[in-house]
């Protein structure tokens, strides 16, 4: 029997490279998730792509975030859960990462009722985009903020904008348990401008931030599996490598050409010159990286491009000015 699939031709797409079996999470249940123990009372919900975590406790169940792509599948796994281990299932409180609707998106399935714990720019920032998907955190925090929950110590650490201007630190410690989302993908490579990074040098920041920490487990947010410190060291690698990289290609790649090709078509010339940096930058690192993280003959140019601009503009090196 024929299906969908077999009619679709796909001849014209590129291909890539395989994925190193690093990169694959375990495999899916029929309602598409997959629920596994962190450690102890502590649990993280995937669909492959996307990652939260909940903490079961006497004072009810602690959410942390909400992704869309999970959706009513967060409670499901809770659900599950519960009924294995003969503990509640009410979900009491929800802790944000950041106010990004790819990783909250499903917030509002809880209970209005519900304590939402975040940063005080996440608040400001779901007010101000009215999503009725997001409701606003009510309590907040600017440094830093631990809660007592049911017995259980959850730290929440704002360490400066990376990804967004609000993503947060959550630290269990009792658990060895660390969340920080969209700055590593485990097995991965980031994906279009740096997982969508909004502060290059303080997303660039963040693993060391992360590593500074007490942990075993890392919930990065992003892929099916729980990932360690080995693979926060390995994305700082080759974060590092591409950084060398763009600084090499900014000191070697010639813009004259392209000038003298487009004469007063600025943004053409200008748009020739970039895109061969950032080739030069992702060439050798690609290189270096196919088998080792998934998809980096797939983003490496595009998150080179990103790096190089900030190394560029952030940092201001090759800047030159006009004598």
């Amino acid at each position: 029997m024929s299906t969908a699939e077999d009619t679709i031709d796909t001849t014209e797409l590129p291909d890539f490279a395989p994925l190193p079996q690093t990169a694959r999470g375990p495999a899916l249940n029929e309602q598409g998730y997959y629920v596994g123990r962190v450690e102890r009372n502590l649990y993280y919900v995937t669909d492959g792509t996307y990652m939260c975590a909940f903490l079961t406790s006497s004072d009810g169940v602690v959410v942390l975030d909400a992704p869309p792509t999970l959706g009513h599948n967060i409670q499901r796994a809770i659900d599950e859960i519960a009924a294995a281990n003969g503990v509640g299932n009410t979900v009491s409180y929800l802790i944000y990462s950041h106010h990004h609707a790819d990783h909250v998106g499903a917030a509002s399935l809880f209970d209005k009722d519900v304590t939402r714990i975040g940063h005080e720019e996440t608040r400001r920032l779901l007010l101000r985009d009215a999503d009725p998907a997001r409701p606003p955190n009510e309590e907040t925090f600017a440094d830093s903020r631990s809660l007592e929950i049911g017995g259980e110590r959850i730290e929440l650490a704002y360490h400066g904008p990376n990804h967004s201007p609000d993503n947060i630190v959550i630290h269990l410690p009792d658990h060895d348990a660390l969340m920080l989302v969209d700055i590593v993908n485990p097995g991965w490579v980031p994906i279009y401008q740096s997982n969508l990074s909004e502060d290059i040098p303080g997303y660039l920041e963040a693993p060391a931030t992360a590593l500074a920490y007490p942990w075993t487990h890392f919930i990065g947010g992003h892929m099916g599996r729980l990932g360690t410190r080995d693979d926060l060291a390995l994305h700082q690698r080759y974060m590092s490598d591409l950084a060398d990289s763009s600084r090499n290609a900014i000191d070697t790649v010639d813009p004259t050409p392209y000038f003298v090709k487009y004469g007063d078509n600025f943004w053409a010339a200008l748009k020739g010159y970039l895109d061969e940096c950032a080739a030069t930058t992702a060439a050798p690192v690609i290189e270096k990286y196919t088998g080792v993280l998934a998809a980096a003959d797939v983003f490496t140019e595009d998150v080179a491009f990103q790096v190089m601009q900030s190394i560029r503009l952030d940092l201001g090196y090759g800047s030159q000015v006009h004598p």
